[in-house]
């Protein structure tokens, strides 16, 4: 089984990317959410891998999060969910907001995603409650150690329009809010982002 692949990104889409890993070049499906995360092709990109094996096939799924691969991983167990429409549910939602729906039971909201039907989004909030309770636990955690005071929101937005990626958006704005408390204005916030940036 392939678990994890490390190499060189040689080609990217919203549907797949291909890694060459020493000479070998391997399609791997993603979800939104790792394509819009990828480097350019040519650079070093180090993926999480769901290789499913079928009679007729063998496919990888490649994820950059523990997240996004245990929640794919929990969807194909649930009746009806197939790997396409697993990534098509990480696609239209971050990890956060799917625990947060599926805790909450909001079915309305999953259904919003496209390929979720409504009765498909009633069998996601009942069947994988318990399969995620643990994972959703540790996420209000996270969240909770997270700055939200002051202007990070909308500190964050504006890096995010200026093209950065959240990850290193967020972690810019960590540094700073550890550095000055929360007593930065929105200007010297995003100054100081840039900087580090």
């Amino acid at each position: 089984m392939i678990a994890h692949l490390k190499g060189q990104l040689t080609y990217k889409s919203p549907e797949y990317t291909i890694i060459d890993v020493n000479g070998v070049g391997y399609q791997v499906f993603t979800p939104l959410s790792t394509y819009y995360a990828l480097p350019n092709p040519g650079e070093t990109v180090s993926l999480r891998v769901h290789t499913r094996v079928r009679e007729d096939e063998l496919k990888l799924f490649g994820f950059l999060t523990e997240e996004e691969q245990t929640i794919f991983q929990k969807l194909i167990t649930i009746n009806k969910v197939g790997p396409k429409l697993a990534l098509g549910i990480l696609s239209g939602m971050s990890p956060a907001d799917l625990l947060s729906a599926v805790m909450n039971n909001d079915s309305a909201r999953l259904s919003t995603i496209p390929g979720v039907g409504k009765k498909t989004a009633e069998r996601l909030t009942l069947e994988m409650k318990d399969k995620l309770a643990d994972m959703a636990l540790e996420m209000s955690h996270h969240l909770e150690a997270q700055p939200k005071e002051g202007f990070y929101d909308d500190a964050l937005s504006a890096l995010l329009n200026l093209g950065y990626k959240k990850q290193e958006a967020e972690k810019a704005l960590k540094t700073i809010y550890n550095k000055n408390g929360k007593d930065a204005g929105l200007e010297d916030l995003i100054k100081e982002s840039l900087n580090i940036l």
